[in-house]
């Protein structure tokens, strides 16, 4: 694996890319490229294979679209495009429609959750590029409605979630079908070892370009704690819905979890949508839709949506609840801070998570600050739970080591990170 020297001229006309494309990009008002098309694409445009790592919205998608179309062009090979989950395949197909239109691309997307039939006849019109899941391609490939002997270009979007999802044996098998001569993209927010194992074993000496430490959030999200007890997350919830007056973006563990909670903000007077698994592949496009038009202000999802919604304006983030990994916690709030705009990352960690913290913390390379619980919250919990009143009027914080302020960025010592403990003052 070789890393590649940084780009000299951020325009797209110095990349290697042919005027029909420069002519499609210009009339989409694409002018001045990301950092990571900036890198990614005067290297993909000659064939090798690429590695980029990247922050989650920084236009990767852009970055691996343009040169495999360029590649495509006069043959009569296709470009396959594997995601981790529905609304990244969907959100995918929508930019290549976008680009491909006036192209003539024919393409097709292949997700669960959508028409079998609909799905085996765009195949059959021999799609330029083929977008989809792991589980459903293979399903195609079982089905045999699907072959990929003829694959020139293939791309892993968000690697890294896919392997956190379980689909590693799937793409083991989807990588032992695509044709050995072949150009492989790899894309990705981290860069766990199974990655780069991945990479050596499938890909020819792939070129990494990476515009920022892998694990790293944008600077320009504002990331905080607050360290509440359960009994009071509903209240600080409401009382931040009222706070932040632009779209907010809700983290709930599960399922049963983002149901409830959309409930709780619907009885809040806020306009709600839920996103999850138990919804139908129509219902999770209609709540992404309406949070993406600003029919909902508010949007519940689960971590299948974390690297699927791409809305350009969501002023907050909020973890209701903590991710089960510190992958996940990056992944989310990158839904904020889009596109050089600034964003807000607000996650609620009761008593007993300092392990998750120190986690997420460790993942970052840096102490998350802990701001002290807005005390308008703590009268309203008083009211609404007398029978819990003690409990909620205690402050909760965490302590640290010594008694300077966090530092949003910078590394924190792995001492500082040990001796973070959790401290109730009564």
């Amino acid at each position: 694996m070789v890393n590649s020297q940084p780009a000299g001229d951020a325009l797209f006309s110095r990349m290697g890319l042919s005027p029909q494309l420069l002519g499609v990009i210009s009339a989409l008002k694409f002018t001045v490229p990301t950092p990571i098309q900036a890198r990614a694409i005067p290297v993909a445009v000659t064939g090798k294979d690429v590695i980029g790592i990247a922050q989650t919205g920084t236009g990767k998608t852009l970055a691996f679209l343009l040169p495999m179309l360029q590649a495509l062009k006069g043959s009569n090979r296709q470009g396959l495009i594997v995601v981790p989950t529905r609304e990244l395949a969907a959100q995918v197909e929508e930019q290549l429609y976008d680009i491909g239109e006036s192209l003539g691309v024919r393409q097709a997307l292949l997700i669960g959750g959508a028409s079998m039939g609909k799905q085996i006849s765009d195949i059959r019109r021999f799609p330029n590029v083929i977008i989809g899941t792991p589980g459903r391609i293979l399903d195609h490939m079982k089905q045999r409605t699907l072959t990929l002997n003829n694959v020139k270009v293939l791309v892993l979007d968000e690697a890294d979630r896919m392997l956190d999802m379980g689909f590693a044996p799937q793409i083991r098998s989807i990588l032992e079908q695509v044709p050995r001569e072949r150009q492989t993209m790899l894309f990705s927010a981290t860069m766990p070892p199974e990655i780069a194992t991945m990479a050596a074993r499938h890909m020819k000496t792939p070129v990494r370009v990476e515009v920022a430490r892998a694990g790293s959030v944008a600077e320009c999200v504002n990331q905080k704690l607050f360290v509440v007890p359960r009994d009071q997350k509903n209240s600080l919830l409401d009382k931040l819905l009222s706070d932040y007056t632009g779209a907010v973006l809700v983290f709930s563990r599960t399922k049963y979890g983002a149901q409830k909670v959309c409930r709780l903000v619907r009885g809040m007077n806020h306009s709600a949508a839920e996103i999850h698994s138990n919804l139908s592949q129509s219902q999770r496009r209609r709540s992404l839709a309406g949070f993406k038009s600003g029919a909902y202000r508010v949007l519940v999802a689960t971590d299948i949506a974390a690297r699927g919604i791409d809305v350009a304006d969501i002023e907050l983030v909020i973890n209701y609840d903590l991710p089960d990994k510190a992958d996940d916690y990056i992944h989310r709030v990158g839904r904020t801070g889009r596109a050089g705009k600034a964003g807000q990352a607000i996650s609620f960690v009761t008593p007993d998570q300092q392990g998750k913290i120190r986690e997420i913390e460790r993942a970052l390379r840096f102490a998350l600050p802990v701001s002290p619980l807005p005390s308008s919250s703590l009268k309203q919990a008083a009211r609404t739970s007398p029978e819990r009143r003690p409990r909620a009027l205690r402050r909760v914080e965490f302590a640290r080591p010594n008694s300077g302020p966090a530092r949003q960025k910078g590394p924190a010592s792995a001492e500082a990170s040990a001796g973070r403990r959790i401290r109730v003052h009564r």
